[in-house]
């Protein structure tokens, strides 16, 4: 019975951490429209962070109740999957253009701070404070650069319908309220009964963040890319996935070490050099044709087959 409470439990979190990130974008993203930023910028930096809103929510949950494999298994999980499961399935579904510096700055630029997190991480077997903000002049910048590309022209974003009737102010500032809210209620939730789980089942943290508390705070990456491939528009969902892995990486982890230093376990060697690896086999796949066909996105999902057969081991 304990266990069907749990898993309630779980799966409650991660609607309210799903609605909540939908809610907490959407009364952003009118209030930047309402103030004149352009939908471009809102884009890239409201909507890419929207998404990654689960695993912050989580991590810094998670980090603050002493459960750092969770904190560092999300963040890792939720690249791996998003790279090799939601990339994967998308291009099945409908192959994926990929934008030209999505393909030369991007990508790599994910490989890179993989690399240095798997670095700070497993040097210490702690991200402290120090590299908390090292992860966050890096995010910065990483902002920095989105808005030169966007006055450069260089990137392009989906542009939304105009809507017949404006949203009143206060029901931008209501679903920000109530968004951020869920988030807060969601991710305290799912930290709760997934760590609750782990001791059930005699799992480790490690392995429930690596792989349930990741699929749940990527549904929204899910959801997002899976429904744009099946309308025709999967050329949005690469840039989409990249921008994700970036923030989660920079801000969520970044965030959670500033908060509170955040412990590496030695386990996590393995998992980061298999991120790494996910962000250049995507790389390889879209290096030539800048698209990411169903043979890539099959061989995505062979990987990642492989590497959940190496966790339940």
């Amino acid at each position: 019975m304990t266990v069907v409470i749990q898993l309630a439990l779980l799966v409650v979190g991660f609607v309210f951490l799903v609605k909540g990130a939908d809610w907490f974008v959407e009364g952003a993203s009118k209030v930047a429209e309402k103030f004149g930023i352009p939908q471009l910028v809102i884009g890239l930096t409201i909507v890419a962070m929207g998404t990654s809103l689960p695993e912050a929510a989580v991590s810094v949950s998670a980090a603050l109740k002493g459960s750092a494999d969770i904190t560092i298994g999300n963040v890792v999980g939720s690249n791996i999957l998003n790279v090799l499961i939601i990339l994967g399935l998308t291009a099945v579904i409908r192959p994926i253009a990929v934008q030209k510096s999505t393909v030369k700055y991007e990508i790599p630029f994910v490989a890179l701070i993989s690399a240095f997190l798997l670095v700070i991480g497993y040097t210490d077997h702690e991200v402290g404070r120090a590299d908390g903000v090292i992860l966050w002049v890096l995010f910065i910048a990483y902002l920095l650069y989105l808005l030169k590309m966007t006055k450069a022209g260089e990137n392009t974003a989906e542009e939304l319908p105009a809507e017949d009737e404006p949203m009143p102010v206060w029901k931008m500032l209501l679903l920000i309220i109530v968004g951020a809210a869920a988030i807060v209620l969601g991710s305290d939730l799912a930290v709760d009964a997934a760590s609750e789980l782990a001791r059930i089942f005699g799992m480790s943290e490690r392995l429930i963040g690596l792989t349930i508390v990741a699929l749940g705070t990527s549904l929204p990456e899910l959801v997002t890319s899976v429904t744009a491939a099946i309308r025709g528009k999967a050329d949005i969902a690469v840039g989409n996935i990249v921008g994700s892995n970036i923030f989660n990486i920079l801000f969520v982890i970044g965030t959670s070490a500033l908060i509170t230093p955040v412990v590496y376990a030695p386990n996590f060697l393995t998992d980061s050099i298999v991120c790494i690896a996910a962000t250049v086999l995507l790389w390889l796949c879209v290096f030539k044709n800048r698209k990411l066909g169903r043979a890539g996105g099959a061989v995505m999902l062979v990987c990642y087959a492989g590497y959940f057969v190496y966790l339940m081991r």
